[in-house]
């Protein structure tokens, strides 16, 4: 076979050469030690959380080590494809702080690697492509649908591995007439990669999260080119990986059973291997045995549901880092100040059976990571939030800022924060109460007597003063207490119950209720000092009338 021949018979179009593309895309100028990885999703219109797992562990990667990161959109399966899916993938990623060196933007490509999709990209595979069939190592196929059907129904009825290998590679050694024969006559082709491997041999591999792995090697003559002229996943990532000087490969390890193709191809071509960093599946526990997330039965893999839950993107972060690195929250216990970023990640410690998703845990981590925000940021958080997702909420918010604000300082800071947001959804019910349009009747407990309930209020009324300070103020609801022949004796009362209608806490509960509508709040002196003396007298009052 004239294998030269071969190659201008089947890419008379591609004239530039694999040197010169080696010039075009040169060796980056980085420190030693850097890390060159990357995003590469699909454009499929899902954003899932195990794509922010890859892309939190490849970020950390980059840049604690004076890398680079970019995105590259692998979008060569068009049938696969949802119009307006790479834009909500940037969008989202933007959305979750993962920052990219270079690569596709909604505006288009930045960077000197690119172009950054791959469908742009088809001119640099049909020179690697071109390169193989001259060397002998990849040839084209004419094989048809039923051809390959057949061909996988004899193998199975045999009870044999399916693909196509060995003596079912029909067109791996036609003759270069034969070839000519089938252009001619205008049939579709495939280009296939020659396999020189052997299921009988076995070979050991160090990936960077499973460790030493044993490879058996790769038989099977796998596509490269489909018959559209795109590329297959495993060629395009290796010859992009290659050009784009990746030094790690951060992906699901989903892709193990490719590894040993994927190392054969990169040493056909002459390519130096990337490290691999295959991560295990985000895990979940489903009654008393494990299974992976899932698109179908689980909301929490799609990334957009955080956000319409109100998570902060800080909390999401701070999660993942925990299911990255065990250590992390040790970290985070001796540095409760320091931004997450800050924090030394290390791959190794990667657990490779996977992570378990665990809601509760990521809602703590939640509210540990609000509940260090000054009043400030948690208004410009949660407006940004309300305003996409209950925009009546948002008004109330942005009609007076400073409003909203001292509301969401009550019991923040301090070494024992209040930690009453876990998400921003949580918000309206906990401060709601604030604003008059949210404010809920009160539903008082049966077992009191609704004359003491008056009695109290009507009390607590004649010697309600705004200018009292917490002391002063709390002595007077004691006093109230006293008068009705209720205890502020807390230990006497559970001593004999039956010896007092009531005690402190319930005078206490019956004004919360009259005030705020809810038997739980913030401190109640400091929301009547938010609330002021004349909205705060005219709830009580329009209690008592319906009393």
């Amino acid at each position: 076979m004239d294998y030269q021949a071969l190659a201008a018979l089947l890419f008379p179009n591609v004239t530039e050469t694999a040197e010169a593309l080696e010039e075009k895309f040169p060796a980056r100028s980085l420190p030693e030690g850097a890390v060159v990885t990357r995003m590469a999703p699909s454009p499929t219109g899902f954003v899932h959380l195990g794509n922010l797992v890859q892309g939190l562990t490849a970020e950390r990667m980059a840049h604690q080590s004076g890398g680079v990161l970019f995105l590259r959109v692998e979008d060569t399966d068009a049938k696969r494809e949802v119009p307006g899916a790479v834009e909500v993938l940037i969008n989202t990623l933007k959305h979750y702080g993962i920052s990219f060196d270079e690569g596709a933007t909604i505006d288009g490509d930045f960077g000197a690697y690119g172009p950054y999709r791959q469908r742009q990209r088809a001119f640099l595979y049909h020179v690697y492509a071109k390169k193989l069939v001259s060397e002998g190592q990849a040839y084209p196929c004419f094989c048809t649908e039923e051809q390959l059907a057949a061909m996988r129904e004899q193998q199975e009825a045999n009870k044999e591995t399916t693909g196509y290998y060995g003596k079912y590679a029909m067109w791996r050694d036609r003759s270069l007439e034969d070839i000519q024969a089938e252009l001619a006559a205008g049939h579709p082709w495939v280009l296939r990669f020659r396999s020189t491997g052997s299921i009988e041999n076995q070979f050991k591999f160090d990936d960077l999260v499973k460790g030493k792995l044993t490879i058996t090697e790769n038989d099977v003559d796998h596509v490269l080119l489909k018959s559209d002229g795109i590329p297959t996943y495993h060629f395009a990532h290796a010859v992009d990986d290659h050009l784009m000087r990746t030094t790690h490969v951060v992906r699901g390890d989903e892709w193990l059973p490719t590894l040993p193709f994927h190392i054969q191809l990169f040493k056909a071509l002459g390519f130096k291997l990337p490290k691999y960093v295959h991560i295990g599946p985000l895990m979940k526990m489903d009654g008393t045995s494990k299974r992976k997330l899932s698109k179908r039965k689980d909301p929490e893999l799609a990334l957009t549901y955080y956000k319409a839950e109100g998570f902060p993107v800080e909390a999401v972060y701070e999660y993942i880092m925990t299911l990255l690195n065990s250590n992390f929250e040790d970290w985070r216990r001796a540095n409760a100040d320091a931004a997450a970023d800050t924090f030394k990640f290390n791959a190794k410690k990667l657990n490779p059976a996977g992570s378990l998703f665990d809601y509760a845990k990521l809602t703590d981590v939640s509210k540990n990571v609000i509940s260090r925000m000054d009043a400030g940021k948690v208004y410009a958080l949660l407006t940004e939030w309300a305003e996409e997702f209950d925009p009546d909420f948002a008004e109330k918010l942005k009609a007076d800022p400073e409003y909203a604000t001292k509301i969401l300082a009550i019991g923040r800071g301090g070494k024992k924060p209040r930690k009453d947001l876990a998400v921003w959804k949580d918000a309206k019910p906990y401060m709601g109460f604030f604003y008059d349009a949210y404010l809920e009747k009160p539903q008082f407990d049966e077992k009191f007597d609704r004359a003491d309930i008056v009695d109290a209020l009507h009390r607590f009324l004649e010697r309600f003063d705004i200018q009292d300070d917490a002391n002063t103020w709390f002595e007077k609801v004691k006093a109230v207490t006293t008068d009705m022949g209720y205890t502020t004796d807390m230990k006497a009362y559970k001593a004999d119950p039956t010896a007092f209608p009531g005690t402190v806490a319930d005078v206490s509960t019956f004004i919360r209720q009259a005030v705020t509508g809810k038997t739980n709040s913030p401190d109640l002196y400091t929301v009547m000092q938010i609330l002021g003396y004349e909205r705060t007298v005219e709830r009580i009052k329009t209690v008592l009338a319906q009393l």
